[in-house]
């Protein structure tokens, strides 16, 4: 069985996506500490041709709290104010008919909590895809919150009986190979190849955008091959 664990990233761009399908199970490491400025509750859209960062207002959000301790801002204007910015980006996208029922489920979904929220638009591109991978949250199952990085990838990797781990090329410093191999497992780390599809047809292509730009220039079937543009080193 192969696994990742990721933080949950929310509308993530196409190299998460890779990751997630690239495994049988897929851990959204939810009770670590949340990452300010990071990419838990931000993501970026192509809006009038220039790329734009959009961020969902939290509550009281602090690095001394965990992912899933954080609240969404009270006021719901939020989702509105959002979903017309897609429009405004994408209704003359090709698959926009098709891909902005999809968003507004997503962004409506019912929920104050970011980790909620983010778990369930995964779960929902992961259908929409016809993606197998099995999405768990770390903080619903493992109680192992007081092991600390290598470690407790290794306690979620026993617990989970799995075979193989693979990790974001970025930790390819942090992660020993042969203690993996020590405990049965076999560490490998994804590596994106260069991506790229038409953007309003434009010929200088916008990268490292939410899996939403891809979703809107692309069918099921292309975002499928474009999943697969990676390697495993």
């Amino acid at each position: 069985m192969t696994l990742a664990i990721m933080q949950p990233y929310f509308l993530p761009y196409i190299g998460y996506m890779q990751l997630m399908s690239a495994v049988d199970t897929f851990i959204l490491y939810d009770d670590v500490s949340f990452i300010n400025r990071g990419w838990i509750n931000r993501n970026k859209l192509l809006i009038n041709g220039q790329e734009h960062l959009f961020t969902i207002p939290l509550k009281d959000a602090s690095q001394n709290k965990r992912i899933n301790e954080v609240h969404l801002a009270d006021d719901p204007k939020w989702r509105n104010k959002l979903l017309k910015t897609i429009e405004q980006g994408y209704r003359k996208a090709p698959y926009y008919q098709t891909v902005m029922p999809l968003t507004e489920k997503i962004v409506n979904f019912t929920t104050d909590s970011i980790a909620d929220l983010v778990h369930n638009s995964l779960v929902e591109l992961n259908q929409y895809l016809g993606l197998t991978t099995r999405l768990i949250a770390s903080s619903s199952i493992y109680t192992n919150a007081d092991l600390k990085a290598q470690e407790r990838i290794l306690d979620i990797c026993r617990q989970e009986n799995a075979t193989h781990y693979i990790n974001p090329i970025g930790g390819i410093e942090l992660y020993d190979k042969h203690i993996f191999e020590e405990t049965g497992i076999e560490l490998r780390f994804i590596k994106a190849k260069e991506v790229e599809y038409q953007q309003f047809g434009r010929n200088d292509f916008i990268p490292w955008l939410s899996i939403l730009d891809a979703l809107m220039f692309n069918d099921i079937a292309g975002i499928r091959v474009l999943l697969g543009e990676y390697e495993l080193v």
